[in-house]
Order: structure tokens, then sequence, then C-alpha cells
């Protein structure tokens, strides 16, 4: 069985199944993948494309074919040789709708039910009226509209023996203790009903399907129901509570007002909720996995198809979400090696796991954690800054300045999105915080006239200027926190700036506050606790998910785990981070692509170039804005911050060819309004998703439309047809460049699903389009050399056939790259920028790859992406001679270059740009 090589992610739900992925796993194999990498596989929502919604922790799926189809796809994966590594969410469930009993539990029960510490419920929450419930906001319409209209329903189950409220494909369980009143005016039998009111919350895990409560109860409930008595007993119920008319409203409210929760607009999530979400969605709860029952409740399933041998490793969802996150890594290694001796002889003994984890400019995922490393966002920005220009940042800056004069910088556009974010979506959360360490200052003589007002105030301006996603103060027994630290006093630094000094004491009371170390309980540690629950999702939120559609200076940038402030990355600190993740870990995932990115590995690749070609997209832009001007047919819609910004993203998607037909151009239209109105609504602009602002969705959707129609916009057609033509050659050598580094570089290469062909995707959900695997075996059926590959490399054959060759070597040199060295290779003369080159040494095997960066200027050729620049001929590698023979190149058959010192790269002008050495002990040809 092989170890972990290289990863495929593919997205399950119920139009690609286990079974789906199973029937790919022989096209798997031969591109060179040793896992399949999958997303969530236990119970999600019913139809849900993604699997992050889980309901039920202890199945897997049957919309994805069930435990049975996970064991055939299993069983075809060790044909194969292969292994399966699962996508796991312990961050949050789906709550609302219906199916989650944990969650209907807790509404039922309140504080008493069994799972009430499975969910972080503030019980003692701001609002006085929410003291000891659970605000449910769900409701489609004010409460009190919604009772009126009658989309508010007490509904009875039959089979049960369960009342609920119903709204729309949402349900709230009533309290069982509440049934006996219920039946008691509407003449139930005496027994019953003094059965009903001794009900009381269900302890211990109950069985799969079982109700919240003491079954025999409602069994007797749910069988005198179906008689003609009790028929007809719960119909006058029914009739007590019909908000058809006034009594019968009464009567619900009544009812509900006794219960555990408060039904509530969705509109006053914001400002009101008591509970922790997933981000700001109200539809997904977080879990609290610090505990060791609710530990367990999570991965007692995962941890058994381990032991089974059904999966052999797993990717962490949002780690930064949880509580504990160094806890919970390591408690997660402790669990599944304690099962390792129980898995069948034919599946391997390793074990992987990755964690999602979006890493700070200089942060370090700590060795204390006990993974095997990030899912790759952190290499995802790196690898694509140093393929971009930093000469192109002036012209690029001036272009952004010109057209966009409410946030011309990044700095800027953050520091409102966060001002913006923390007052509209995580009031409730801010306002929890500043109350809890306003109570924090009250027990003290030297804090006691700090006012809530004011510490609300200076806290906004500190999380306002926390760029990482959080600290860990609250991990118990995580060391030292030297990094929190700088982190949380580098915040400090930049509030203090915006802060009266009237309020700098007090910015440091809560600094030294938050940063205390090493304490076990208390009130301050749950003050860390929110303040590290809050900055995760404000950074999310405020920067990805608003930023990232506001500041248009070079989308390629705008990627999730990047900086958008910072345009490049030298080859020296590339080779540092390199030299970094080779020494803490070799066995991180490296990925270009994932089912989050903002757009395709190769729409980025080809922005990129922009960056060389700053001055000329500078003035196309001006005169595309200028000639332009006329399509608008509503004010000034779309205004030129988000004009500019489309410019750039029909760019990235824009066909190598143009379209064969209106059907292709429709699609692609399409394709640009749906990321169009995601885009908007993400910046919080113009509009947004709670109050969209039809006028001006409508003006840019026209605007789009017009600018897509030949017949209208046949000039601006062109002229994009020739930019994109003019720099395809240079952004499919980027690509290749991307590749190549991907698959050598120390770390594990993971495969986004698709993306062995040219990857122009938008953001989801275009990005997780379906992939047509026919058309990829049919290339791959094709096995031409490169230099043919070259030839026609606007199909994306050439990646696929990199990608294969690249992983075959993997395949047969595994040690060459889980333990092989590190060293960057010294390059000097006229093209030496344009140059990353760096050994991977193993035992007597050598591995030399060299790849081109920034190759504008060099010229690439359009017919096979070979360069025109004679500098590359007096351009050379300063290599140590090992007395291990020629290189070979494995790239090209046939092709050798001698053992030299100083080797010339006259060899880069020979075809595609990129070149694969090898010195081997076994004489690899």
């Amino acid at each position: 069985m092989n170890e972990l090589r290289a990863t495929v992610r593919v997205q399950l739900h119920a139009g690609f199944t286990l079974d789906d992925a199973a029937a790919q796993v022989p096209y798997f194999s031969r591109l060179g993948i040793s896992h399949v990498y999958a997303s969530p596989i236990l119970m999600a929502r019913p139809g849900s494309s993604h699997g992050y919604d889980t309901l039920d922790y202890g199945r897997v799926n049957p919309e994805l074919g069930g435990r049975d189809a996970l064991c055939r796809l299993v069983m075809r994966l060790r044909e194969y040789a292969m292994g399966l590594i699962v996508d796991i969410v312990p961050n949050h469930m789906a709550v609302g709708g219906t199916g989650n009993r944990w969650w209907e539990d807790l509404l039922a029960w309140g504080r008493p039910s069994q799972y009430a510490h499975y969910f972080d419920v503030d019980w003692d929450a701001f609002a006085p009226w929410l003291h000891g419930r659970i605000l449910a906001p769900f409701l489609d319409r004010p409460y009190g509209t919604a009772l009126r209209d009658g989309v508010l329903r007490l509904v009875y189950e039959a089979e049960t023996g369960m009342f609920f409220i119903h709204h729309h494909d949402h349900r709230f369980p009533v309290c069982p203790r509440h049934y006996a009143a219920l039946l008691d005016s509407a003449g139930a039998p005496h027994a019953l009903c003094d059965a009903l009111r001794e009900l009381a919350p269900l302890r211990g895990a109950p069985l799969r399907g079982a109700c919240m409560t003491d079954a025999p109860a409602l069994s007797r409930l749910a069988q005198w129901g179906k008689t003609p008595d009790g028929r007809a007993a719960i119909a006058r119920v029914m009739e007590q509570h019909d908000t058809g008319t006034a009594c019968g409203r009464s009567g619900l409210h009544d009812l509900l007002v006794r219960q555990a929760y408060r039904l509530a607009w969705w509109r006053t999530t914001p400002d009101l909720i008591n509970w922790r979400r997933f981000f700001d969605i109200t539809g997904l709860a977080a879990l609290s996995v610090e505990h060791d029952d609710v530990f367990d409740a999570v991965h007692g399933h995962i941890v058994a198809l381990y032991a089974d041998g059904l999966i052999d490793g797993v990717r962490v969802d949002h780690v930064d979400g949880l509580t504990q996150p160094r806890s919970y890594c390591r408690r997660l290694r402790q669990r599944l090696m304690a099962v390792q001796h129980l898995r069948p002889a034919m599946a391997p003994q390793s074990l992987s796991i990755h964690v999602e984890k979006i890493l700070h400019d200089r942060e370090h995922l700590p060795a204390s954690w006990q993974v095997d490393g990030t899912t790759g966002y952190d290499f995802m920005d790196q690898v694509s800054a140093v393929l971009h220009d930093p000469a192109g940042t002036a012209p690029l800056d001036g272009l952004w300045r010109d057209h966009a004069i409410e946030d011309p910088t990044f700095a800027t556009t953050q520091r409102n999105a966060r001002v913006q974010v923390l007052n509209d979506v995580f009031a409730a959360e801010l306002s929890r915080l500043r109350t809890h360490l306003g109570h924090i200052a009250q027990c003290n003589i030297d804090t006691r006239d700090y006012s809530m007002g004011r510490i609300g105030m200076v806290l906004q301006a500190l999380l306002v200027e926390f760029h990482s996603y959080r600290t860990y103060f609250s991990d118990d027994g995580s060391g030292g926190h030297q990094a929190d630290h700088i982190v949380l006093r580098g915040a400090a630094r930049e509030a203090r700036r915006h802060l009266l000094p009237s309020c700098h004491e007090m910015l440091d009371w809560i600094v030294d506050t938050l940063g205390q170390a090493g304490l076990r309980d208390g009130s301050i540690r749950v003050a860390q606790q929110q303040f590290e629950h809050l900055t995760a999702p404000l950074a999310a939120k405020a920067v990805e998910d608003t930023s990232f559609y506001r500041y248009g200076r070079l989308l390629s940038r705008n990627e999730v785990g990047s900086d958008p402030g910072r345009i490049s990355l030298s080859c020296a600190q590339f080779h540092k981070d390199n030299l970094h993740r080779y020494k803490a870990y070799p066995a991180t995932l490296l990925a270009t692509a994932t089912h989050d990115h903002k757009r395709g590995e190769d729409a980025r690749m080809r922005l990129a170039v922009l960056s060389e070609v700053a001055p000329h997209w500078r003035d196309l832009v001006n005169r595309w804005i200028i000639g332009n001007a006329h399509l608008r047919q509503r004010r000034m819609i779309p205004d030129r911050a988000d004009e500019m910004i489309l410019y750039q993203s029909m760019l990235g998607a824009w066909p190598l060819e143009p379209w064969p037909d209106a059907e292709a151009r429709q699609v692609f239209h399409d394709r640009i309004v749906a990321w169009q109105i995601k885009a908007l609504r993400e910046a919080k602009r113009h509009t947004n998703w709670i109050d969209p602002d039809a006028e001006y969705e409508r003006g840019c959707r026209e605007f789009v439309g017009r600018l897509l129609d030949p017949h209208v916009s046949g000039a601006f057609i062109a002229e994009m047809d020739a930019i994109v033509a003019r720099i395809a050659p240079a952004a499919a050598v980027n690509s290749i460049t991307q590749v190549m580094l991907r698959l050598t570089l120390p770390g594990v290469p993971d495969l986004y699903q698709g993306t062995e062909l040219w990857d122009f995707s938008l953001v989801d959900p275009d990005n997780r389009r379906p992939v047509d695997f026919t058309l990829r075996q049919t290339l791959m059926q094709h096995d031409t050399s490169l230099r043919r590959q070259a030839a026609q490399w606007r199909t994306g054959g050439v990646k696929m056939h990199l990608i294969q060759r690249l992983l075959a070597f993997r395949a047969r040199y595994p040690l060459m790259f889980s333990k092989g060295t590190y060293e960057p290779v010294k390059v000097s003369g006229p093209a030496e920028q344009h140059v990353i080159a760096f050994l991977r040494r193993e035992g007597g095997n050598v591995l030399l790859v060299v790849v081109v960066r920034c190759v504008w200027g060099l010229v690439p050729s359009p017919h096979d992406l070979s360069l025109d620049a004679p500098t590359l001929g007096q351009t050379y590698l300063s290599l140590p001679v090992s007395g291990n023979g020629e290189w070979c190149s494995i790239l090209h058959e046939n092709r050798t270059y001698p053992q030299d010192a100083r080797l010339s790269l006259s060899f880069l002008q020979e075809g595609i740009p990129v070149e694969c050495l090898v010195q081997a002990q076994d004489g690899f040809s």
C-alpha cells in the first residue's frame, strides 16, 4: 500500500456519489494519485451539494450511497493500492429545518437537555428576556406577523406522539412536559396526562430514531391518538391553536412563550443571537467539541471507519473555529491511533491529519498540534505571489486609485470592511464580549469605572486592527504564546492610533486580560474564548467575503490565504518558505485550487500576467471605461470599481478560443452574471444578501449583457479576444510552472477535481460544476510526447501530461519527496530573475527542477510555448558535481545533459521552458 503521495479532491453529492467516485478510480490511478480526498461523507441536510451541513455524525450519508457504497469505493481503491482521506466537520452542524435530533432535544428541553452543552449557548444573554432561552431566528417575517398570517402551525406527529410548531420547512418541538396541559383541556384520559406530566429529558445515548424523551409515555400517547377518542381530542387541540382565529393565535402564542426557545424573525439574528454559529450562517450551529463526550459523539463513527480500514486519514474543516484547536488535534490523533491495531491487514497502518487553516503572513502551524500540515492555502499564496512581477505594482496602484476613490489601498478597504461587518453582522457577539469584559472590570477597584460604552469602543478598535484569524490563549497546555502576544500587541499598536489618549489605559487592560496564559477556569478564560471565536469569523467575512470583492487592483491576489496588498514574493523568500515547509511539515498539502477558491488556478495565472503588462492593461481599461460608458442605462451602474473588477473577472474566465456559437456565449454570460451577483452582494457596497438593491443588480446585469452582445459591443469583444490571445502563452507558462512547483516542492500535491486541464472557473458554485471525466480519459489515451502536447497546448492536455509524468516519477522515487532535502540552486546571468531552480536529494538520487517566471518579456511562442530568449543561454545554474553521471530528463524522452558545475539554461529554449532532470542510482531513463 502506498504512503500519502498525491491526492485528488472530489466533491460528493447526490449527483456524484461514492459509486461515481469509485468509477473514476482507474483514471485517478493512471494519473498518479495515491489517495482520493473526499468532501464530507456523513449524513448532511437532504439535497446538500457540499456536505458541510451535517445532521447526523453517526452514519454515512444515504444520498451518497451509504456505508455499502463507501465499502465499494474503498474496495476499488485497494485494488489500485490507493487510499481515502475524508473531510470532517467538527466545528458545526446543520440546525433549523428538520432532522437534527441533538438540536431538537435542546429546543425541547432547554438547559436540562443532555445536549445543552453540545452547543455553545449563552444562557445568561445580554437581553434579559432571553435568559435561560435560545433565540430561534428562523422566521421569514416578524413573529407577530407570522402568527397573524398563519405560517406558524401546531402539528401532531402521529407516529411518535409528539407535537411540533411548523414554519415552512422548519419544525420546532413543543416541550413534552407541556403535552399534559394541551391534552387535559381536550379531554384526554387522566392517567395518560399524569404520565406525560412526569416526562423528563432523555439521559444517556439514545438509539437512532428514538424520541427526545421517555419513550413509554409517548408510545401510550401515540397509541391512544389512533383511537377515535384520541383523534377527536387531538383535533380539538389543533382547533384551540389554529391561527385562523384570534383565540387560536392567543393559544399558540401562550404555548410558544412557555418554550425554551424564542421564535424570531431572521433579521434579528445579528443583534440578538445568543448561540455561536459558523461565521454568520444561522443554519449552522457551532459545536463544543472541547468536551470529551461531545468529541466522542462527533467523532465516534469516523474513528470506527478508520478502525475498519475504510478511511486512511482526515482533513479537519475550519480548525480555528474550535475552542481549543491544539487540544482537539492531539485528542483526534490519540483517538485514531488507539484503534490502529484493529485495522484489517489490507489497510495501511499510516494516518494523515491535515487541518484547514489560514496562516497570516509569517505565521506558522504549531508543531505541538501533532498534525501533518495544512490543506495548502499557504502554499497557494506563495506559489502565486512568486509568479507575479513587482514592477506592476505602481501602475496597477495608479489605475485603481484613479477609479476607486473610496478605498485606494487594501489596508483601508480591509479596515472599513471590518468596521461594517463587526457592527452589521457580529453585533451580538461584540455586545456579549463587551458585556463580559465589563463584568470583569467591575470586580477590580482599578477598573470598576470602565464603562460598557467605552469598553465597546476600545474593543472595536482592537478587533478592526486584528488581522490574524485568532490567538490561542484559551487552549489548554498550548505552551508558549510568543506569537499570540506579538499579534495581539501589534493590533493594539494600530488601534492606539485611532483612539483618544484617555482610552489607551483601557486598551492596555483589555490586551493584558485577553493575553493571560495558563488560566484553568474563570471569567477571563471565557472572555478569551469569546474573543477568539469572534476574530476568526470576522476575518473570514470582512476580508475574504467582503474586501476581496471590493478591492480590485489585481484579482489574482484576492485569494483565500493571500494578502491582496502584496502583489509579489521574491525568489529568495519563496525558497525560505519552502525550506521551512521541508523542515517543519514535509507532508503538508500543496494546493492551487480548492472548493473555496475565488477563481480557478489558471484564471489566476492569466491575471498574474497583468503584473507584467500593467501599463498596457491600464491604457486598455481606461479606454473601455470611456468607450463602454454608453452601455449604462441606469445612472452610474456599475460604478467604476465594480466595472474594473468585472473586466478582470471576464479576462480570467474568457475562453482561449472564440465562442463556437451563441449557446456557448450564453453559457459564459450566465456564469459571469451569477458570479457578479455574488460578488456585488459580498462586497456590500451597493447591495447585499440581506437587503438586495434590485435596481443596481439589474443595471449591472444589463451592462454585462450589452458587453457580451456582439451586435452592441463587437469592438470590446474583439479587444478582449486580442488581449487574451496575447497574454495566453505567458499565462500557460505560468500555469505549467505552478504545476511543476506543486508536484516537486516539499509537501504532498493536491489536485482539485478536474483541474488537470485548464481551470478558468469563477467562485463557487462555478468551481463545483460537474467534471467531464470522459473528456479527460479520452485525452489521457492519446499518449503523446510533451513536444506534441505543447503544439496543442490550448486543449490543456499539456498540463495533464506533466501531472502524469511527474506523479509517475514520485511513485518511482517516493523517498526523494517524503525525505529528500530541499536545496535552492544559485542562478546567475541576465535572465536570473526569471528562473527558479532547486535540488531534491535523497541517498544517491538527485532531482533538479528548473522553471521560469514572469516570462512575458521572454516572448513565449503562441505555437508551442517555447521562448525566444537568447539571454537564457547566457544564464547559468551553479550545481554541485556528484559523480552520478549525466542528467536525464523526466519530461522529455532520450534527452540528457552533461554533469557540469555551471550548466547553461539554453535547454529551456527547447520547447516548453520547464525541466526536471534526475541523476539516479538505478540508471533512470
